[in-house]
Formats: structure tokens, C-alpha cells, sequence
């Protein structure tokens, strides 16, 4: 987890003050407030966009090493279906629970500052502490929701607006070029890969009644 090395930016609505703890273990102290998104929270198919608002509902506690934070962060992503490509919303919701160090603390002096994440001034800076659980709760392939049927893989269009039943009929290759030929539809003879019905002496008349040809017509 990347936690802030620098002095936290005091008018920030991520940042919180912990003097009035006092740093007396067994205070506590409740916030419940919302901060604006500055960059996207989330991953590239789906996040909290730049100007989103998260809901804070924290505690905050002074123990002997630093302050605990417990609570919740609670906002709506924004993204498209993996499947069928609509835009989507996805509320989202995150348990936050962390340690913020005193740096004198022997917590700080046996950590590593991307294991425990440290006050500075007194500051808590929650910011990347909702961003990191925030993003652990996002679906990796988001969907408009769970049975969505998503695109037709012979048109692209999306399932859901087609007709029940939705397919296409697909000609046979092979005898693509004699139906042309003869003006004759793949149906479901071409789809069987029989070829399409064609008389024997290659002519599109039939021999009958009222047809010239047909008075020629004699057995040997």
C-alpha cells in the first residue's frame, strides 16, 4: 500500500486531524462525511471517475502505537458490461480498518512505511486507504448483470434488444458461387451443405404446360 511520505494537505477532505484524541488510548472519535474523487478510483473497465463522491462512515481510536481507523467507504462506479458493452453503475462498497503509526512508535521503528502507514503532524491522510480497498472490491470483468447473454457473434448486436430466437443463416462456401449464379437463397438446404436445387440441364424454366419446349419433348 502507497501511504503519503510528505506532510498531508490540511484543507484536503481526505485529511483528518487526530489531535483531539489527545492521544489518550481508549478515545474515540466518529466522522461521517463525504470527499470528492480528484483521480479515478478503480481499474481501466470500471471506477469511481475523477468528481465522484465517497461516503465515509469512520471511527476513529487512539491506541498505544497510533490511531486505529474502522468504518466503511461507499461510492458508485462507473464502466461497461464485459459482455454486451453498455454503460454501467456499480455501487461499491469498502471496510476500511487500518493503523495509523505514531512515528515514534515501536510499530514504526519494526515496519517498513508501505506495511504501516504512519501520522504525520498528527495527520491522517485516508485517501490512499480507500483507494487500495475500493479497488479490491471491483469486479475485474463488471456486468450489467449476472445472465447478461451479451453480443450476437454474427451481427455484434447486443442480445438483449434482438428478438427471442435471434440467428443467422450461414450459405455453405462451397455452393455460395452457384446460388449466385442462380439467384437461389441459402436456406437450410445450403446450411445442411446440400447444394442448392438446380435442374439438370443447367435452365432456371421448367418444362410443363404452355412452355414451348415442352411440345419437343418425346421419347425416343
Amino acid at each position: 500500500m502507497t501511504m503519503t511520505a510528505t506532510r498531508p494537505n490540511h484543507a484536503s477532505p481526505w485529511v483528518l486531524d487526530t489531535r483531539s484524541l489527545g492521544r489518550r488510548p481508549g478515545s474515540m472519535k466518529s466522522y461521517r462525511f463525504s470527499a470528492l474523487v480528484g483521480h479515478p478510483m478503480g481499474i481501466e473497465v470500471i471506477a469511481i471517475p475523477t468528481g465522484g463522491e465517497v461516503e465515509l462512515d469512520l471511527r476513529l481510536e487512539s491506541v498505544a502505537e497510533g490511531v486505529l481507523v474502522s468504518g466503511t467507504a461507499a461510492g458508485t462506479a462507473v464502466g461497461e458490461c464485459a459482455r454486451c458493452l453498455i454503460d454501467i453503475e456499480l455501487p461499491v462498497v469498502a471496510h476500511l480498518r487500518e493503523l495509523f503509526a505514531y512515528p515514534e512508535s515501536a510499530t514504526a521503528a519494526t515496519t517498513e512505511d508501505d506495511e504501516i502507514p504512519r501520522l504525520v503532524d498528527e495527520l491522517i491522510d485516508l485517501e490512499p486507504l480507500v483507494r487500495d480497498e475500493l479497488v479490491l472490491e471491483l469486479p475485474i470483468a463488471p456486468l450489467c448483470r449476472p445472465d447478461c447473454p451479451g453480443l450476437c457473434s454474427e451481427c455484434g448486436e447486443r442480445l438483449d434488444d434482438l428478438e427471442p430466437g435471434h440467428s443467422h443463416e450461414i450459405l455453405d462456401p462451397r455452393w455460395a458461387d452457384l446460388a449466385a449464379k442462380f439467384g437461389v437463397s441459402g436456406g437450410s438446404s445450403a446450411m445442411n451443405g446440400r447444394p442448392p436445387a438446380v435442374p439438370a440441364n443447367g435452365s432456371t424454366r421448367s418444362a410443363g404446360v404452355g412452355d414451348p419446349d415442352a411440345d419437343s419433348i418425346h421419347d425416343n
